[in-house]
């Protein structure tokens, strides 16, 4: 498959379809969100044990891994890339800037689902889960990330709508 060709839904079918614990962060989750941004790559944190099955997944819309798993896990990252680019956050702990530990089983079990198009959903952190994530850069975006974010958390009463 063309990468020019891969439409959104194609990606979020095949992530979803991989059995693979990922967690969609990053811009993207703030546009499922209702965000007003726009970005035109994908970031997910996927559990260590996940990296070759979420790459088996994105392999047949001609997305490759510009690093094996193991030197992903030794690194903590990794990009798939063919015409679109899917940031791969591997590492078990991320800190932020201000120096929280932030765990992908922690993220994991706090998610939220949010469905793409019927029968398809996708795994994102809880509104705090994202705001967390936002923090491990300090960014001028991600600080207008992290207010849609607030936002949201006290639109929803200070629930941040995990699940």
């Amino acid at each position: 498959m063309d990468a020019e060709e891969l439409e959104a839904t194609e990606l979020w079918r095949a992530v979803a379809g991989s059995g693979a614990r990922a967690l969609v962060i990053g811009r993207q989750a703030i546009i499922m969100l209702g965000g007003p941004v726009a970005t035109f790559d994908y970031d997910f944190w996927v559990h260590v044990d996940d990296a070759e099955r979420f790459n088996a997944a994105l392999a047949p819309l001609s997305l490759w891994p510009d690093r094996t798993p193991e030197e992903a896990r030794r690194v903590g990252r990794y990009v798939l890339e063919n015409g679109i680019r899917v940031d791969v956050l591997v590492a078990r702990v991320v800190p932020t800037v201000e120096g929280r530990r932030v765990s992908f089983e922690e993220l994991w079990s706090s998610r939220a689902s949010i469905e793409v198009e019927p029968g398809v959903s996708i795994a994102l952190p809880s509104l705090e889960g994202l705001v967390a994530t936002k923090q491990f850069g300090a960014r001028a975006k991600d600080a207008v990330d992290i207010a849609f974010l607030r936002t949201l958390i006290e639109a929803r009463g200070g629930r941040d709508g995990s699940g």
